[in-house]
């Protein structure tokens, strides 16, 4: 077979204009998949993106001109188009050449509404990584089908095997320059697939493809007769989302910001009588959905009362869901104040002074045994005492016992609070039972933590 080399595989885009507006008005409609990107530097995920933007049509014609010019200029491929100049838009990432925040993305096809972290990839940046995909129902995590997986991969599987990613979908990129070759090919993604069996990753979607020459992204290649599965665009369009499958079963819960008692003006829909005495706590609905008469228990106040009105900045509704931000009042005047967390009758998580977690260090001095914290989940914030457990082997997949973690470590930690907080499982309850560890000096963010009380070190 003769070798294709990625210039002759690469395809220059039509300039056509697509439809600005389309991902705007169609996203009312449509059901959202939020997922994210990650990869090993030049494993070609700034082009993997750019190609999904553009056979998504999610690129403006005025922008795929200068990428053109741009792709020109510096000789890219001898001119071929560069798609990764339509994602790395930060100066220093186009000087450097890498990914080094994450940034986000809105599109949308005929099927679906889309929000893309697109996330760095460099080792030094996996704190950012860890940030782009806690929200995210899927992850695309590329490999370089040349390299072979590498301990970033790993690293980033470990990641979103650790943070109970929904789907996993594995990019064995860069096939084209393997020749396409089926016996190549599928030794990467039987080598892949151990690391994924490794730590802990059921089943994920290993699909071959070559984000340059188009191949397997938004339609089956011709190049892979012997891969059944579907192209990446089609598996994004029809995987469910988190919200599409527990909107409707997940607990409410709502964690107050601010208790509002109006000095002036009416609220909407209330008149003078009801607003002489009005009373509402404030917040994001984080989980589930309320209504009205719903019975709710009240933390700290460990009081349950009901609710007698929902009220929004357009009016009062009859019920609400996640992600709308509302005001509730109460049957009862309970002592409410920032901090305070709301949830569905009986569906509290117990309170409790210590959490064990999960720990994803932010900082180049990381964490150790004995550093006072600030721990801060929902609205609340409280002093804590960091004691380290164990760390993760990336090479070996094992856990080793540790009292420092270094800034791109994994590791268990228990951290004890000042006060009692009814922090969920975050492998259960997603949001509800994440928290973020800050330095009480400086304010700085030192990692992030996801609650896993039933996990042995």
């Amino acid at each position: 077979m003769t070798t294709t080399t990625t210039a002759e595989t690469a395809t220059t885009p039509e300039t056509t204009t697509p439809e600005p507006t389309t991902a705007v008005v169609d996203a009312k409609t449509k059901t959202l998949l939020r997922f994210a990107t990650a990869g090993s530097v030049d494993d070609g995920k700034s082009t993997l993106v750019g190609r999904l933007l553009h056979d998504a049509k999610a690129i403006l014609a005025d922008q795929l001109e200068a990428v053109t010019a741009t792709s020109r200029e510096r000789g890219f491929l001898g001119g071929e188009f560069d798609f990764a100049l339509l994602t790395d838009g930060l100066r220093a990432e186009r000087e450097q050449g890498i990914t080094i925040d994450v940034a986000y993305r809105y599109f949308a096809t005929d099927r679906r509404s889309f929000i893309l972290a697109d996330c760095p990839g460099h080792v030094q940046y996996t704190r950012n990584m860890v940030t782009g995909a806690t929200t995210a129902d899927a992850v695309v995590v590329l490999i370089d089908a040349r390299n072979r997986p590498t301990e970033q991969t790993r690293r980033h599987l470990t990641v979103v095997s650790r943070l109970g990613i929904r789907h996993v979908i594995i990019a064995v990129n860069k096939i084209d320059l393997l020749d396409y070759d089926q016996t190549a090919i599928e030794a990467v993604e039987r080598e892949v697939a151990d690391i994924a069996a490794e730590v802990g990753l059921e089943s994920p979607h290993i699909i071959p493809m070559s984000a340059l020459a188009g191949d397997n992204i938004a339609t089956t290649s011709d190049n892979t007769p012997w891969y059944q599965g579907p192209a990446l665009l089609d598996l994004l369009e029809t995987l469910p989302s988190k919200d599409e499958d527990t909107a409707d079963l997940e607990p409410f819960r709502l964690d107050v910001q601010t208790v509002l008692r109006p000095q002036g003006g009416l609220a909407p829909g209330l008149d003078a009588d009801d607003f002489r005495d009005y009373r509402a706590v404030a917040g994001q609905i984080t989980s589930g959905r309320v209504s009205l008469g719903d019975e709710i228990d009240v933390h700290p106040a460990g009081i349950r009362t009901r609710v007698t009105g929902i009220d929004t900045a357009d009016g009062p509704l009859q019920t609400a869901g996640a992600p709308q931000s509302v005001a509730l009042r109460l049957a009862d005047d309970i002592d409410t104040a920032r901090g305070t967390v709301i949830a569905g009758a009986g569906t509290l998580p117990p309170a409790r002074k210590e959490l064990r977690a999960e720990v994803f260090p932010f900082t180049s001095e990381g964490l150790r045994t004995g550093d006072r914290v600030l721990v801060k989940t929902g609205t609340t914030t409280v002093k804590g005492i960091v004691t380290i457990e164990t760390k993760r082997n990336l090479a070996t997949a094992q856990t080793e016992a540790a009292e420092v973690l270094a800034g791109n470590d994994i590791g268990q930690a228990t951290v004890k609070l000042s006060a009692e907080l009814p922090v969920a499982d975050f492998r259960a309850h997603g949001s509800a039972g994440a928290f973020v560890i800050i330095d009480p000096q400086s304010g700085n963010t030192l990692a992030a933590g996801i609650h896993t009380p039933e996990e042995t070190a």
